[in-house]
């Protein structure tokens, strides 16, 4: 009896296994809100707006939008099985008053790249490495919501931004990408501290290296 009480003692003390990283729930709806959002801003961009510059210091609005078009293909490719790096990172030939279209064309064929379900457990090639589809969704949830704010900054419509989409990017940035270390490999500068009680798209912003 004794040996019986303390072997289900020992059993019942017995620490448990670390429990396994929680996979992120289905990004496609959140990554239809942000791919809303841009779509949205691109649409109020004017043509004497495509030199601003913008929060993205090596982008004015015209680079941010050809960027913004190539990562709806680039991301619509991944889905597909390509490796992202085989898409460029800016389009060209979109006329100053195409912007629109070309958005909304790319984000169609984004759209319909991941309607299948298998591209969340697949393992997709995405520039920070191979990853599960779903992950690699969420990362691309936060590079359009993050420039969905350099844009908005830019052309001086941050009342289009959505602070609970950018407060959702903002939590999964911190998951996936600590504070240090920076630069080199990791292709963000040193967090910028902001107000605790700041717009959630500016605490982004700081948080991946921007003032």
């Amino acid at each position: 009896m004794m040996r019986r009480e303390a072997a289900a003692m020992t059993s019942s003390e017995a620490p448990a296994a670390p429990a396994a990283p929680a996979a992120p729930t289905d990004p496609r709806p959140v990554l239809g809100a942000a791919l809303g959002l841009v779509g949205e801003l691109v649409d109020v961009v004017d043509v004497a707006d495509l030199d601003r510059p913008t929060p993205c210091t090596e982008f004015a609005v015209r680079d941010l939008l050809s960027h913004l078009v190539a990562v709806t293909h680039r991301v619509a490719y991944l889905a597909g099985g390509g490796d992202a790096y085989d898409r460029p990172s800016f389009v060209s030939g979109v006329p100053d008053d195409g912007w629109p279209a070309a958005f909304r064309a790319g984000a169609g064929e984004l759209t319909a790249a991941w309607a299948d379900d298998a591209v969340l457990a697949r393992t997709v090639r995405h520039p920070a490495g191979p990853m599960p589809g779903a992950f690699a969704g969420l990362a691309y949830v936060q590079e359009l919501t993050t420039h969905a704010g350099d844009l908005a900054v830019a052309i001086g419509r941050e009342d289009l931004l959505d602070e609970d989409l950018a407060e959702a990017a903002l939590a999964t940035s911190r998951r996936f990408l600590p504070a240090e270390p920076r630069g080199g490999p990791i292709p963000f500068g040193p967090v910028v501290a902001v107000p605790d009680d700041a717009p959630a798209h500016v605490r982004l912003a700081g948080w991946l290296g921007r003032g």
